[in-house]
Order: C-alpha cells, then structure tokens, then sequence
C-alpha cells in the first residue's frame, strides 16, 4: 500500500478544490498516483475544478520579442526566483528572444547561433560562470503573419519583454492597423486569463478528448443514469468542454456575453496560431495542431500538456466579470 503523505494531501486538495478526507481517499484508492486521483475525485464528482492538473516548479523568465509581423518568445530556467531579478540574468533572456526571431524555435540551433562575437550557448556558460546557478535555455515559439499583427502580453511583467507568463497570438487580418493592434493585446490578455487547451474543437489532442469522454460517461453511470442515455449526455457534456476549454469559444474577457469568435467576426479577424508562455520543469509535451500551450508555475504542472505558470498558475478556466484593458484579472 502506498504511503499517502499530508504534502500528498496538500497538493491534491490544492490541485482540486476538494476536502482533505476526500483527497486522502483519493490517492490511498489510487494507490497514491496523483493524476489517477484527480480523475477518481472528478468521476465522484468532488473535483471543484474540472481542468486542473499537478503542476511543477521552475524558476526563470519569459521574454518576448516582436518586430513587425514576427514574434519570438522564449523560456529559460533559473534555480531560483532571485537570478530572474538579476539583471545579467535578464539581459541573457532578452539576447535569446533577440536570436530566437530569426533562428527559429529549436533550442541547440538558438544555442549554436551567434550574439555578438559568441555564440547564446558561449553566452549562457558565461551567466552560470558569473551568477552561480544553473541556467537552461528551456523552449522558444516563434509567429508570423503575412497580413495582420502579432499581439502580445506579458503578465506580471518585471522588466520590458520579461515577466512570468507571456502570450503571442497572430491574428490574420487585412483590417485597420490600429484595430488590430488593440485586438491583438485584447485576444493575447484573454489567453492568459483563461488558459484555453486549443483555439477551437478541432484543434484539441484527441487523447484529451477521449479522457473526458471516459470521465463523463462513469461520473454519468455513477448517477444512475440510463446506459441508452449516457453517449447522449456524454456529448452534451463534451460541447460544455469544449466551450470551457477551447479559444473561439470561450466568453471574451472584455465582453462575456459574447464568444471570441463572435468578438472576432464582427471585424472579420482570424487567430492563426497563439501561444501561451510560462516556465514549467515538468518537461510537458506541447499540444497538437500548432497551439502552444505554456507557462511557469511554481511546484506545479499541467495534465494536457504545454507549459504552465511562478507566482502565477494557469487555471484551465476561470471566469472573470470585465477586467479594463489594461488589467485584466490576475489568472489564478
């Protein structure tokens, strides 16, 4: 039988929203494995959060870098909080968005290539010389619009470009510049607040998909429900996900009583891709379909996959009551 520790207990109940009894349950029935637990509190209905996952710690920045019509954002990882507040720390992360923009998202090609007279790997080497942590060069995204712009957001910025969690989002447009450029920070805010998996139903990985439809279907069955029902209602179900979970439909920040997509047809713009940073050690895969879903979050990690959020944890989906323009609600 495995041994069920109160750090256990803590994490599962902050993880979820559950009791503490219940939690203990949880992962002693599950023989203390931490996403079976989340999935036995869901099916028993006791979960508050229907999207969260265990999440791990990482220190670090995110640091953005947008010229144009071309975005660059990247991750690197620090031990501690304090390096990310030193300022060498923080120019080696601008330097690597810098070289990001046109060498792409591989990390060894952002190493190999050249800042200056060395090369970001040189540079690095340097920084743990000087400051005495280990520093990793974790990930990079990279956007690009023909015709549009590319809108970000940093949340919890500390220096120019640099903060915690970092949104790119390319709207395809041949709109007003300006329009764009408000909407594209708008939609960039937006992701950060609510988290979405995927940009819409079909983008989501059908691994997730299929996850949630199993949970639905024993929550369902153990409600009594009839078997000739539960596909029915499992579907119904999944359309509530997906409204919950996905980009174009979720409620739009700024007016929740309309969608993102209703938000975005009205001026005739298209998401092409987003991408949500933040710093995460669990070394997640990314989604499919070309979204990326990433953040830095202290001691935590996400069960679909991308990064998520130090100071700051990503929730799946949280619902926010008209945050200004400039201050949207904190994610959770």
């Amino acid at each position: 039988m495995a041994n069920i520790t109160a750090t256990m207990v803590k994490d599962l109940r902050e993880t979820t929203g559950a009791g503490m009894m219940d939690c203990k349950a949880a992962l002693t029935e599950t023989s203390g494995d931490m996403q079976a637990a989340v999935d036995w509190l869901r099916k028993k209905g006791l979960s508050k959060a229907a999207k969260k996952a265990g999440r791990v710690a990482a220190e670090g920045l995110i640091g953005i870098f947008v010229t144009g019509k071309k975005g660059a954002m990247v991750e690197v990882n620090s031990e501690t909080d304090f390096v990310a507040r030193n300022d060498h720390f923080q120019g080696l992360v601008k330097m690597i968005a810098d070289v990001a923009l046109n060498t792409g998202e591989d990390v060894e090609a952002i190493k190999a290539a050249k800042a200056g007279s060395m090369t970001i790997a040189d540079a690095v080497s340097s920084a743990i010389a000087t400051i005495g942590e280990n520093i990793t060069p974790r990930r990079a995204a990279v956007l690009e619009v023909g015709q549009g712009v590319i809108g970000n957001y940093m949340h919890n910025e500390i220096s120019d470009g640099l903060g915690k969690i970092g949104v790119l989002v390319a709207l395809e447009s041949s709109g007003n510049a300006g329009e764009l450029a408000l909407l594209g920070r708008q939609v960039a805010m937006h992701i950060a607040a609510s988290n979405p998996i995927a940009i819409d139903a079909a983008g989501v990985d059908p691994a997730v998909v299929k996850r949630e439809k199993d949970i639905l279907a024993d929550k369902f069955r153990q409600q009594g429900k009839p078997e000739a029902m539960i596909e029915k209602i499992t579907e119904s179900g999944l359309k509530t996900f997906y409204k919950e979970q996905t980009l174009l439909e979720q409620p739009f920040i700024f007016d929740d009583k309309k969608s993102v997509a209703q938000a975005l047809k009205e001026i005739e713009h298209r998401v092409a891709r987003f991408q949500l940073e933040g710093l995460a050690a669990g070394h997640e895969e990314a989604l499919a379909a070309g979204v990326a879903v990433r953040s830095l979050a202290p001691r935590h990690r996400d069960a679909h996959g991308r990064f998520r959020g130090p100071g700051g944890n990503l929730d799946r989906q949280r619902r926010h009551q008209g945050p200004t323009a400039d201050q949207p609600r904190r994610p959770a």
